[in-house]
């Protein structure tokens, strides 16, 4: 069930209609400033024409010309410059500036981008600019894909974030109901191991299969004291690193099948202590080794390596199996994927969040090959040994 296919599904079709909408409206403003762009150039031509009329000197006296004064007192938006054969200007109005300098200035500007002056009476052209109501349009939709991005950047956080605290407050509550469900019958479980140690011989072989049940019984209350802490904050502890790889180790080789070989490093090596909490670092470890395991079909080989760089402590978990292709390498951890017909694609999803937000640590894929394998790396920071193992680090010659 790969439940983040869907999601990634619902993640295009947003961005697709986010597109469609602003290539719309792009197409549309771009309508509406060519319609306008037309409107103001005969606006101006009419303009110009009332000038005209008013200027002609030979109309009658008594010929209205209210409808000419209507129409240039009526131009109140649109900058005009009147320019005479010899580039100078006879006439300006809306420019914002009354000096004809910066008149003259503005119509070498628009001679240079091309612009077609109308024609005028005694050989003078007509120059004029667009008004700041169509300047504004022009600009309008990039004004508009920065309010639609931060829209929809708003939006996607925000839906992120609410999901993603619905999403804790199910695992939390999930984990949490798990851990009390197994409560009552592992307590029974360990009665009744308790009862047949009474009433069975001594050194009787049945002895060593209920050890061997305890121990197991010890796992699952290991696994739901694991998932008592989801949603907590967990006690860490400086932990040598290298003890407690083994014992993850130890633990799963017993139950891995005969054909898998474990290559961890020896739990004599010098110590590396980080801060970290016992019960939810080998949860995480034995994810791994077990998608490792289930990655090789049961036969291959599982190695992990510890490296101390500067103030931090790397683990690399490597196994021989199927690998992950290079563009899933960050979408593993992401909650509902899977490649399991029967997983639920929560295990990577855990493991990051018990690293990361628990820990303080960081959980990545730092290779992986198709058919060859894949390495896992969990990195910590470095923690300084605790006062009883450095006392156990000093030379004997060197005490007292």
């Amino acid at each position: 069930m790969d439940l983040f296919s869907k999601k990634s599904r619902w993640k295009i079709y947003l961005a697709a209609g986010g597109v469609l909408i602003l290539v719309v409206s792009l197409v549309y403003t771009r309508y509406l400033s060519k319609m306008l762009a037309q409107s103001e150039r005969t606006k101006v031509e009419n303009f110009v024409l009332a000038l005209q009329q008013l200027a002609d000197t030979n109309r009658a006296m008594d010929e209205d010309v209210t409808l000419q004064q209507a129409i240039v007192s009526s131009n109140t938006t649109i900058p005009v410059a009147i320019v005479n054969d010899k580039g100078g200007v006879d006439y300006a109005i809306n420019f914002g500036n009354d000096n004809l300098n910066y008149v003259k200035n503005e119509v070498d500007k628009l001679k240079k981008d091309g612009f077609r002056p109308i024609p005028n009476f005694a050989g003078t052209f007509v120059y004029y600019k667009e008004s700041r109501v169509l300047q504004q349009l022009r600009f309008f939709p990039l004004i508009q894909l920065i309010l639609i991005a931060a829209f929809i950047s708003f939006g996607y956080i925000s839906f992120s974030s609410a999901r993603r605290a619905e999403q804790n407050r199910v695992w939390v509550g999930m984990a949490k109901e798990t851990a009390h469900q197994l409560g009552t019958p592992i307590s029974a479980i360990i009665g009744w191991i308790e009862h047949l140690k009474v009433i069975l011989e001594a050194g009787n072989e049945a002895h060593e299969v209920l050890e061997e049940l305890r121990q197991d019984v010890y796992r699952l209350e290991l696994v739901a004291d694991r998932f008592s802490k989801i949603g907590s904050t967990p006690v860490l502890e400086p932990v040598n690193i290298y003890q407690e790889l083994e014992q993850c180790r130890a633990y799963m080789q017993t139950r891995a099948p005969r054909k898998v070989a474990f290559y961890f490093p020896e739990p004599t090596h010098p110590p590396a202590f980080v801060n970290l909490n016992p019960h939810l670092f080998d949860w995480v470890v034995e994810n791994l080794l077990r998608n490792a395991i289930d990655a090789m079909d049961g036969k291959g080989s599982i190695r992990a390596e510890v490296h101390e760089d500067g103030d931090s402590v790397s683990i690399d978990i490597s196994d021989t199996g199927k690998g992950i292709p290079n563009g899933k390498f960050k979408t593993v951890f992401q909650p509902g994927y899977t490649t399991k017909k029967r997983g639920w694609g929560l295990g990577l999803s855990l493991a990051k969040r018990i690293i990361e937000e628990y820990h303080s640590g960081k959980i990545f894929v730092k290779r992986s090959e198709e058919g060859k394998g894949t390495t896992f790396t969990i990195r910590f920071p470095k923690q300084a040994a605790p006062a009883i193992a450095q006392q156990e680090l000093i030379p004997s010659k060197a005490i007292g």
